[in-house]
């Protein structure tokens, strides 16, 4: 059995659909040019993707702004004034706010997938955002006749729809972003945001059975946009141990950008539990520089060392582009590291015997 290699999801959007965003914006062309633009985007990600050797592939989510508010693009009871993400190097992305109920999803995630299907000849993998990330929408300030309950059972139905069709409709796997879940402890140190976030997260996994949980993964990272990051500093330590009591059967962990990775492996070592996969992180996306296919054999062989060989995947830390005006890595980039896992985990399923 070969060592499983998939991507996170987003690539570099092509700078004719990053300046087509703009005209439609700035009402310089209609939807239906919008829409063109962002469909041969698709179409050229998944073609580079194959071409690569990649046996799962996504649509780069081309047609998406961001990963985590692609559902509600759109919506007229969505305002831009909600939380505040900073980053490192001192830029904030503000997640929008909920100004009335009822909600509803604008644009689910198999919408995205059916568009790649058309135009893939291998599996399609499909990133969802968490209910976790999503619960920040909800203001603090309670919305008058609609309550943060109300939101949350609509919230979580939503969800449970989208993975579930996804799973119906032929994905490889529904891979549900937990970016956040490093960010809330930078955000509430005594972790108390986190435990609310795992028993949010698994709300929503417990309406899949175990079968089906064989499919749903999650993701976790510390933020990759513009070259920064949002919770680096945030010791895994203070995440993993929560981490694996999500009933999710796979996991795609950020790993190669770690200064420690021994540690890390150490410690999914000791709280994975034994049904669980996880995919390590063997390509830094922040980094300008591709890796060989001859580090990423050696950070496999390193891996194995901690996982066994038939619970293990290779990924790269994020994605490549979670927002969609991220022009700080390039498409030939993207696609020349992902070359490299694939071509670096087939050396280490070779030295491993399991090719």
């Amino acid at each position: 059995m070969a060592i499983p290699s998939e991507p996170i999801g987003s690539i570099p959007r092509p700078p004719t659909l990053i300046e087509a965003a703009r005209a439609f914006r700035s009402g310089r062309i209609s939807q239906a040019e919008l829409l063109s633009q962002r469909d041969s985007a698709v179409q050229d990600t998944i073609a580079r993707f194959e071409a690569t050797g990649s046996k799962v592939v996504t649509d780069g989510e081309q047609a998406k702004e961001s990963f985590a508010t692609y559902p509600i693009q759109g919506l007229t009871n969505i305002v831009a004034d909600g939380t505040p993400i900073p980053f490192a190097d001192g830029h904030i992305r503000q997640f929008p706010r909920l100004s009335a109920g009822p909600f509803k999803y604008r644009t689910p995630a198999d919408v995205y997938l059916e568009t790649a299907q058309r135009y893939a000849h291998v599996p399609v993998k499909q990133a969802v955002i968490s209910p976790s990330a999503l619960s920040l929408l909800y203001p603090q300030r309670a919305i008058p006749g609609y309550s943060r309950e109300d939101y949350l059972d609509a919230l979580l139905q939503e969800q449970e729809g989208e993975i579930r069709r996804c799973l119906q409709k032929g994905a490889h796997a529904v891979q549900i972003d937990f970016t956040e879940g490093r960010l809330s402890i930078k955000l509430d140190p005594t972790g108390r945001l986190l435990r609310s976030f795992i028993d949010l997260n698994n709300l929503l996994l417990e309406r899949f059975s175990t079968e089906e949980r064989k499919r749903i993964g999650v993701h976790t990272c510390h933020g990759a946009d513009r070259n920064s990051t949002h919770s680096a500093g945030v010791d895994y330590a203070q995440l993993l141990p929560s981490l694996f009591e999500l009933k999710a059967g796979n996991f795609y962990m950020q790993l190669a950008s770690e200064p420690d990775r021994k540690r890390v492996l150490k410690m999914v070592r000791e709280y994975k539990k034994s049904h669980q996969r996880v995919f390590v992180g063997v390509i830094n996306v922040l980094e300008r520089r591709v890796e060989t296919p001859e580090e990423v054999r050696d950070r496999v062989l390193e891996a194995a060392e901690y996982i066994a060989p038939d619970q293990l995947g290779t990924t790269d830390d994020c994605g490549f582009a979670p927002f969609s005006d991220d022009t700080s890595r390039s498409r030939d980039m993207a696609f020349a590291k992902i070359s490299a896992r694939i071509a670096g985990t087939q050396l280490a399923a070779r030295i491993l015997g399991i090719d």
